[in-house]
């Protein structure tokens, strides 16, 4: 079978790190990557071997890779021309001006949670609905916050068949990279009750209700879940069997706080950095083991989001899906994320 060509618009924090995963699969292969001028981006693509393309088609655009010793083989629509499939990585609101120049080159498209849903109708998250997805011409990966609402949520409501949900989301301010944001000394709550995020689970589980609130703290480590979920009567669960299903669950870490000495989210990401992790990720949504209680049908959870890569094997797998070539997430997934780790040697 021939690898799907895929092409990365947009070389940034999630871009690169997509880029990486599709160079990881023995199905796919880079086709090309875009930025809009000469950066260190431009650097770290040309020692993966990506080759370089800008945003635009901009001639004065394109030829400004070369002043900065870069060499650019082309606008967008030189990239697009050579792709089956683009991933959108592109900064929030270039959506719609993007879709309509994928839809015009005839190629698949992924966006990003940073896109509303209604952008493309469908949204994507790999144990909610993959099966909806395939041979579809486009979608959406959900949030960092969605997808990871989506890895522990939806084995619940499987297994439950039905599921009520209240949470709210202690968001990082800014990722590490960015120096512009806020809050600085504050807590902002997010005024709009209630948030987007319930909201966004339900476009890819709309069986689950849920209603989430959130709120900005500074830091730019990960998010954090405060979850309380309503189980129906009989379903039959412990907390001990609650936390060895998550256990179980493809891209969910369950460990102690206290006994692993792992009780912040800069202890987490600190332990992500010693396993050798590149840029520190970790793709699995941990959970607390000792922050997870079922007291009678009601089950109180804490778990932590890693902001930036979460959501990157999710745009594998959501590739598999839209090119057909994998109708089983759960296969994808393993395929997923077994190259992953192969690829770094972890």
């Amino acid at each position: 079978m021939a690898l799907i060509k895929v092409a990365i618009n947009g070389y940034g924090t999630i871009g690169k790190r997509v880029a990486d995963a599709v160079d990881a699969q023995d199905d796919m292969e880079v086709v090309g990557v875009s930025k809009t001028g000469p950066s260190f981006g431009c650097e770290l693509a040309a020692k993966k071997g990506f080759p370089l393309y800008c945003t635009t088609d901009e001639s004065a655009r394109i030829a400004s890779f070369s002043s900065g010793g870069y060499e650019c083989r082309g606008g967008l629509s030189d990239l697009l021309a050579i792709a089956d499939i683009v991933v959108d990585c592109a900064p929030g609101k270039m959506g719609a001006d993007n879709l309509s120049k994928y839809t015009a080159a005839g190629v698949k498209h992924v966006f990003q949670g940073g896109e509303k849903h209604s952008l493309t109708g469908l949204s994507y998250s790999s144990n909610a609905n993959h099966a909806e997805n395939l041979d579809a011409d486009g979608t959406r990966v959900v949030s960092c916050n969605t997808t990871g609402l989506s890895r522990t949520l939806v084995p619940l409501y499987e297994h439950c068949g039905s599921l009520k949900v209240e949470c709210t989301m202690i968001r990082r301010a800014a990722d590490p990279g960015d120096s512009n944001k806020g809050p600085i000394n504050a807590i902002k709550p997010v005024l709009k009750v209630p948030s987007h995020h319930g909201s966004d689970l339900m476009t890819v589980k709309p069986e689950i209700e849920i209603n989430s609130l959130a709120v900005a703290v500074p830091t730019t480590l990960m998010h954090v879940h405060t979850i309380i979920a309503d189980l129906p009567e009989g379903h039959g669960l412990t907390t001990e069997s609650v936390i060895e299903m998550w256990r179980g669950t493809p891209r969910v870490v369950v460990m102690h706080g206290e006994r692993h000495r792992l009780t912040t989210t800069a202890e987490v990401m600190e332990m992500a950095r010693d396993i050798g992790r590149k840029w520190g990720d970790l793709h699995e949504i941990f959970v607390w083991e000792d922050g997870v209680k079922l007291v009678g049908d009601r089950l109180y959870y804490f778990q932590a989001i890693h902001q930036e890569s979460d959501v990157i094997p999710e745009n594998i797998d959501c590739i598999r899906a839209l090119m057909g070539t994998e109708p089983d997430w759960r296969v994808s997934v393993a395929k997923t994320d077994r190259a992953i780790s192969d690829y770094y040697n972890l």
